[in-house]
């Protein structure tokens, strides 16, 4: 059974708060093209670059490289336990940590690996729309069609594997016609590998109304960790309309 994740966010999910509020943040002067591109950002290029036309200010402080801070050698899941073993109350806490962890087939492997398995966005009396993962990499459209003014939820599925995630967060920045619209991170948290995969919710939120709100968007979205790690990126555009989308 997933475990089921949630916790409160201090902005907005992802979908904007409407040009008015726009006019207030800076500009970025061109937008990141059409459909939708995904890739894991910790790789290799191309994967998370800067764009070369993307203002400097544009980098939220969580993407930039971390300050350089010893905090020892990373050490696997099995070392970990095998750390203190007489220490009662620090096994009880590292069972509770980790799990159900099974140390056979974590082994020796130090870096976590996570995948995000499915994204979908739910909207009360409509049918939940499910946003195919992995995105074509020069896919082109549309991805998504909201109606403005509806409450909204995002849900995330993830797999994490190897060793323990630490502060998995979730980055979206919004634009449109060029314009810097919203920037959103959520946290989702830290997670032990499991044979389940987990499930995360995030706060209900509402998209924006009103005629200057209705229009295209491209979006750029990212899951991190502490390390600034990037594990995975999509490049899209959305539409938000006055009605929803047909679903015949």
């Amino acid at each position: 059974m997933s475990s089921a994740v949630e916790a409160m966010s201090h902005s907005s999910k992802g979908i904007p708060a409407g040009p008015e509020e726009a006019a207030a943040k800076n500009a970025v002067p061109a937008e990141h093209g059409n459909g939708a591109a995904n890739g894991k950002c910790g790789e290799a290029p191309p994967h998370c670059r800067k764009d070369v036309d993307e203002e400097e200010e544009d980098v939220d402080e969580d993407e930039k490289a971390p300050k350089v801070i010893d905090l020892g050698p990373r050490v696997s899941i099995k070392d970990q336990f095998e750390k203190d073993k007489d220490d009662e109350s620090l096994r009880r806490w590292k069972e509770q940590l980790l799990g159900s962890v099974d140390l056979n087939s974590v082994g020796e492997t130090l870096e976590p690996d996570v995948k995000i398995t499915s994204l979908s966005i739910l909207s009360p009396g409509r049918p939940d729309i499910f946003l195919p993962l992995p995105v074509e990499p020069n896919a082109k459209g549309v991805w998504f069609t909201l109606k403005d003014g509806s409450p909204y939820r995002l849900k995330f599925t993830f797999s994490v594997s190897n060793n323990i995630v630490s502060g998995l967060r979730y980055t979206n920045t919004v634009w449109k016609t060029g314009l810097k619209v919203d920037r959103a991170k959520e946290m989702l948290g830290t997670f032990s590998p499991q044979l389940e995969p987990y499930t995360y919710v995030t706060p209900e939120d509402t998209t924006p109304s009103g005629m200057f709100a209705r229009g295209s968007y491209s979006a750029r979205t990212k899951f991190l960790d502490d390390d600034r790690k990037c594990y995975l990126e999509i490049n899209y555009t959305f539409d938000i309309r006055r009605e929803w989308p047909s679903t015949s």
